[in-house]
Order: C-alpha cells, then sequence, then structure tokens
C-alpha cells in the first residue's frame, strides 16, 4: 500500500517575534497557531514536537493493536503518552508510556508485543532520536 498526506505551514516575519500557522489535509489542524511562545514558552496554539508525539503515539498504539490483533487477541484499551523531549537545538529523545487492558493476554506477551510494535512503528522508523519505552498491563 502507498498513499501520501499532506500538511502545511505558513510563517511570518521573524523566528522570536514573528507567527505562523500549520494545516493538514484532513483539515483537523486548520490554520492552527504556532509561535514562539507555543514552542518554547506556554502560549495557545501547538508546536512541532507535540505534532511530532501526537504523531508517534497515534501510530504507535495503531501499530500495537495490529501486533496483538496479529497474536489472536482484541485490546479492550490502549492508552499512550509520548514525551518529546527537545535539547541543544534538536529532538533527542521520545519516551512512550503505555498503559493496556487485553482480555485473556499474559503480561510477558503484552510486553513483547509493546516491544515489537515500537520497533516496527513507521514513525519510530523515521525519526532519529533515543525512543524508551515504558508498558504497564492492566488485568481485565
Amino acid at each position: 500500500m502507498k498513499f501520501s498526506r499532506t500538511a502545511s505551514a505558513n510563517w511570518q516575519g521573524t523566528g522570536k517575534d514573528g507567527k505562523g500557522t500549520i494545516s493538514t489535509q484532513s483539515t483537523t489542524l486548520n490554520k492552527a497557531q504556532l509561535s514562539f511562545k507555543t514552542r518554547f514558552e506556554n502560549g495557545v496554539g501547538t508546536n512541532p514536537e507535540e505534532l511530532i508525539g501526537a504523531a508517534h503515539a497515534g501510530c504507535f498504539t495503531m501499530q500495537l493493536s495490529f501486533v496483538i490483533s496479529e497474536g489472536g487477541y482484541s485490546p479492550e484499551n490502549l492508552d499512550t503518552v509520548a514525551k518529546v523531549t527537545f535539547e541543544d537545538g534538536r529532538i533527542t529523545a521520545i519516551h512512550l508510556e503505555l498503559i493496556g487492558t487485553v482480555p485473556g493476554m499474559s503480561e510477558d506477551e503484552f510486553l513483547a508485543a509493546a516491544q515489537k510494535a515500537k520497533e516496527i512503528c513507521p514513525v519510530s522508523q523515521l525519526l532519529n532520536a533515543e525512543i524508551t519505552l515504558d508498558a504497564k498491563f492492566v488485568k481485565s
């Protein structure tokens, strides 16, 4: 399967005093505000790091559901938080925190599935950063 998705950005002004917007093809983001404050301080809007975190959390969690399904199980609930670390001008690490409930699956099977999903997730493979995972299995 091959497909393409698009997103766009617009910026006006200098890096610190300027402002911009980000939009996605699906229009989930439609001229979402982007600025120095939304990236490096606390401002209303989004920033590239949280968007990468959202993309990684979403991709990893969906990949994990496929891995679990291939093992003959059906996830009841999977929650992932991606913590993106920006340091010295670059993204250096992403830490995934996972909590999952999968009826009938053992904790060892769950942890193995989570590790496999982290390794084969397309976004994990794209990023040049240390990617770590803490997984917590909740019995149903």
